[in-house]
């Protein structure tokens, strides 16, 4: 610790004149000098957490009426920010700085005189979000979005945690989500029909620039549902536009690819099992002309062969098979990707049958009151250069009649596990689970919330190794009133059969929309 005496300071002319005049006309009194002691000189501390200190200032009396007190913290990052914790003797303060490291300063001030004391002490902060579920809540009713954490730092919920960083108020929330090609500062999404942003790293701090509109190679200011990693690229959806952003080298901007004159579904479907693909592909589905489309830009190129980059997929299987390298399609679930069907849901998942580094894309379709799925697996388009990756380009993996399963048209929630063959449903407070590897398939009811609905149901996909294993977990965000409830189910010992599983539950949150685990970055 550190401890500064100052004095009330005196202009240089005042002083001279005081001393050439002076008759005694001052009221002298003794000061009495603190002896501040009972505080560490280095101190840690969590965000969200109660920092409380109680100096101690030795034997002589200070009382309040004579003296005030206060504490501030300057940051050292940029040696200018100061930020006032308290004016009291005692501190008591819940932490809201952002992580980083502070001096903190103690000041006994004399009423009287302005004279003061100061003491000196170093702070670290450190993020109590910094790993957890992070809930996007929709509030009130015009469904402002709201970002509450539970905390596997703490054990701790820590409620509308965004509300003190500066971010104007964005409504109708879609999604939040982590990007491994989006700012190493700043890599989280949080997207809206207010429009998109991204959040820093630490402590969700938000700048103007995080804006999605800066990451446009044109003037588009779109509001995507979500945002998902290709190979080397990021890709979105909004309007009638499909966005394309190359990250080979770096961070970069979106652009609209062309020959894209029709309405997508707002979800793209590619390979997250791998990212060693020369020419990779993503499809998603043309809403206005009901059909399955794939892009790969990397097709352009003379070294491929100079093709168009999207394509019809029955087209693309088409161009495959004249390739002179023999562009390989498999499987023979069905025959041909179907044509004037109504959408329902796209899912990417790592479920790999065949350990091709290929997860399955699932797609659920409607026609009338039949219901169908269809599996895909998107490999490498260009075999020739492949290294050690994928043996094939197109993979029909699955297909499979759902009409039959229960309430499957009042279904609002899907989930496709990356374990096994499997296929879960929520329908208002109950969840069904499908085995796609039976035929017809067979369905089971796996549990119930009683007076709760069913908002959002995923298996999270955990980018670190260590976490392989909770990928299996499904997640359910429910709600009842405007209180929402998280709760994680194990999924890997019990084999994608919760039945008997006895979730972990999060109580108290707002009403969800979605939910995605933070992993600690390193």
């Amino acid at each position: 610790m550190k401890i500064r005496n100052w004095i009330i300071a005196l202009t240089a002319g005042s002083l001279l004149a005081s001393c050439a005049g002076d008759l005694g006309n001052y009221d002298y009194h003794t000061l009495k000098e603190p002896v501040i002691t009972g505080i560490e000189a280095d101190l840690s501390v969590l965000t969200h957490t109660r920092l409380s200190l109680r100096p101690d200032l030795g034997l002589e009396a200070f009382p309040d009426s004579d003296y005030t007190f206060e504490w501030r913290a300057l940051s050292l990052s940029d040696n200018t920010t100061m930020t006032v914790l308290g004016q009291t003797r005692d501190l008591e303060y819940d932490v809201e700085l952002f992580p980083g490291s502070y001096l903190l300063l103690f000041r006994v001030i004399e009423r009287a005189t302005g004279i003061f004391w100061q003491a000196e002490y170093n702070l670290q902060v450190s993020e109590s979000t910094s790993e957890g579920w992070m809930v996007l809540c929709a509030e009130g009713p015009e469904k402002r979005a709201r970002l509450d954490m539970v905390s596997k730092v703490t054990g701790e919920t820590y409620l509308d945690v965004l509300s003190e960083n500066g971010m104007p108020e964005l409504r109708n929330p879609y999604r939040i989500q982590w990007s491994r090609f989006a700012d190493s500062e700043s890599p989280y999404y949080l997207l809206t029909g207010d429009g998109a942003t991204r959040l820093g790293r630490s402590g969700f701090e938000w700048k103007e620039e995080y804006r999605l509109q800066y990451e446009m190679g044109n003037s588009d200011i779109p509001a995507p549902e979500a945002i998902t990693d290709v190979t080397a690229a990021k890709m979105m959806v909004y309007g009638s536009k499909v966005y394309y952003a190359e990250c080979l080298i770096g961070v970069g901007l979106f652009g609209p690819i062309s020959g894209v004159s029709f309405r997508a579904a707002p979800v793209i479907g590619c390979n997250i099992s791998t990212q060693n693909i020369v020419v990779p592909a993503a499809m998603f589905y043309d809403l206005d002309n009901r059909r399955f489309m794939v892009y790969a830009p990397n097709l352009r190129s003379n070294d491929v062969g100079g093709y168009e980059a999207l394509h019809e997929m029955n087209d693309l299987i088409t161009l495959l098979g004249e390739m002179d390298n023999g562009g390989k399609v498999t499987g023979t679930a069905f025959e041909r990707f179907p044509q004037g069907k109504e959408f329902v849901w796209m899912e990417n998942t790592k479920y790999d049958p065949n350990n091709t580094s290929a997860g399955i894309i699932y797609t659920v379709l409607r026609d009338g009151e039949e219901y169908t799925l269809y599996g895909t697996q998107l490999g490498e388009l260009w075999n020739a250069v492949s290294l050690g990756g994928p043996a094939f380009a197109v993979g029909r993996a699955a297909w499979a009649d759902l009409s039959a399963c229960p309430q499957i048209a009042q279904a609002s929630q899907f989930a496709f596990s990356s374990l096994r063959s499997m296929m879960y449903y929520a329908v208002g407070g109950s969840v069904y689970a499908v085995d796609l590897s039976q035929t017809p398939v067979q369905t089971t009811q796996q549990f119930s919330l009683p007076d709760e609905e069913i908002v959002c149901m995923k298996f999270n996909i955990y980018s670190q190794s260590e976490n392989l294993n909770r990928s299996y977990d499904l997640v359910v965000g429910s709600v009842k009133g405007d209180e929402g409830t998280l709760r994680v189910y194990e999924g890997f010992e019990s084999d994608g059969d919760f039945r008997n599983v006895t979730p972990e539950v999060y109580p108290g949150l707002g009403r969800i929309v979605d939910v995605t685990y933070r992993e600690m970055l390193k």
